[in-house]
């Protein structure tokens, strides 16, 4: 079914049979389905493909729709995926298969893996970043703090996604100090360390700030797209004006993958959509950090982060939420180079230029 978009739902009931064919027409016509000419019936109504019961209360249903459903677009793509069927209880999308007639009409990230390996002259080794934190700290402070991290020999070095606008550090301010504190650093290192501010704003502001953002030295982009939307990250990402790396944090996003019997599979979340929405980076918790995704999520994120999705390019994963320097080799076994290594205020133990240059130390020569 390589022209069909086939969605595969986990559904805990005891009647998969019903239940698919109420998905097959809420998430294509929402509209009693005997009523609609034979044409659509035929060809814009989902078709069930599969039902395969796993035990009486458990089922799995691939449903496949017209592609011509989604337009071609991403809003319609995600109201396709999920919209209505988000509402019925003990429904869960576990897996999806887009065919190329989706995927050509997304650009997709600008640069994965291999662009943000030469833009850091990083031929094999993993990035290293970190967030500036906590709130509260003024802007001078939080650019004295990235300084150091740059100097130590950091790649990437965004705000905390809480720093918005407030008080104590407005967000324009901010980014000129931190940009211009980062530019200092790369002056005496020769390095490209890129500050990403984060552009936790409203939305009618978000597109006019990453211009602003790039105008005042800003090598990267923060995009919270559980918030201010994937549609937004994906505008941000093919604005040949801005052209800056894309980091996607995962705020708001954990209540899709949180339930083990409602909302969407870790790595459709964290991993395709974020592919198609255009981030370079997407950063999720790790395991054994301070929330609750197991190795198998975490790794379903990094496979659906790299494998074939048509011509959009791989892109970085950025395991994070509580993580240590100790724990950098555990996690280089585990999901190997191609990985942003994240800690933020785990550095702030003690002294911090210290512990930024072990952690530039703990990835030297791979």
């Amino acid at each position: 079914m390589t022209d069909r978009l086939v969605i595969t739902y986990q559904y805990f009931g005891t009647d998969p049979k019903a239940i698919a064919d109420v998905i097959r027409v809420e998430q294509s016509i929402e509209f009693p389905n005997e009523l609609a000419p034979a044409w659509i019936q035929d060809e814009v109504v989902g078709k069930v493909e599969e039902i395969l019961s796993v035990s009486p209360n458990e089922h799995k249903i691939q449903i496949s729709y017209n592609p011509e459903n989604t337009g071609g677009e991403l809003p319609q793509f995600l109201n396709v995926l999920w919209g209505n069927a988000s509402l019925f209880p003990g429904v869960r999308v576990i897996d999806v298969e887009i065919p190329d007639s989706i995927t050509k009409n997304f650009k997709g990230p600008r640069f994965g893996i291999s662009g943000l390996r030469s833009i850091f002259n990083a031929p094999t080794r993993p990035l290293l970043t970190t967030a500036l934190k906590p709130m509260g700290t003024d802007s001078r402070g939080l650019a004295e703090m990235a300084k150091t991290l740059a100097l130590a020999g950091f790649d990437l070095i965004k705000d905390d996604h809480s720093l918005a606008n407030q008080p104590w550090s407005k967000w324009r301010e901010r980014v000129e100090i931190v940009s211009a504190a980062v530019a200092q650093a790369n002056s005496v290192t020769g390095k490209n360390c890129a500050y990403a501010p984060s552009l936790n704003l409203p939305f009618d502001q978000v597109h006019e700030a990453s211009h602003t953002a790039k105008k005042l030295g800003a090598g990267a982009l923060l995009i919270l797209p559980g918030i201010t939307g994937f549609d937004s990250m994906r505008t941000l990402s093919q604005d040949d004006s801005i052209a800056l790396p894309i980091q996607a944090h995962p705020a708001l996003l954990g209540s899709f993958v949180s339930s083990p019997t409602n909302g969407i599979a870790h790595g459709i979340i964290f991993g395709t959509i974020a592919r198609l929405a255009g981030a370079d980076i997407t950063i999720f918790p790790n395991s054994g950090g301070r929330f609750s995704f197991t190795p198998e999520q975490c790794q379903e994120i990094k496979s659906k982060a790299v494998t074939s999705l048509g011509k959009l390019k791989p892109i970085w994963i950025a395991p994070a939420g509580g993580m240590s320097i100790e724990r950098i080799p555990e996690m280089l076994d585990s999901y190997g180079n191609d990985i942003a290594l994240l800690i933020g205020g785990a550095l702030s133990r003690g002294d911090l230029s210290a512990n930024a240059k072990a952690m530039v130390s703990a990835v030297s020569g791979r």
